[in-house]
């Protein structure tokens, strides 16, 4: 008798933001480049993580990057905030609160 082989998991090809997802960070984007924040964005696709990068010039490191990494759902959350030099600014399962302290300095923007 022949052992059957374990299932083998479907590991995905890469990573993305669901529709929602990217409308929500495209909503926060149009709304800085219309203050005068941003002025470029990218996308980056993975394995096991999918990036938008928001830059201030082209030329220049991103201001900030949204990070998605699904492999950290159940630790640390999935989603993070990172700054210009690396630092992780804020950790969560939520979006919403992950884009929070970036749409506090859009109202701070505004209100100037």
């Amino acid at each position: 008798m022949t052992p059957l082989p374990h299932a083998i998991r479907a590991v995905p090809q890469q990573t993305g933001f669901a529709r929602h997802e990217l409308t929500r960070i495209l909503d926060l984007y149009g709304r800085m480049v219309a203050a005068g924040k941003w002025r470029d964005y990218a996308m980056d696709f993975h394995r096991d993580v999918a990036i938008f990068s928001a830059f201030r010039r082209a030329a220049e490191r991103p201001e900030y990057r949204i990070e998605k990494r699904p492999a950290l759902r159940s630790r640390q959350g999935m989603w993070a905030l990172v700054s210009e030099g690396g630092a992780i600014l804020k950790r969560g399962d939520e979006l919403s609160n992950i884009l929070a302290p970036v749409e506090r300095k859009l109202m701070k923007l505004v209100a100037d």
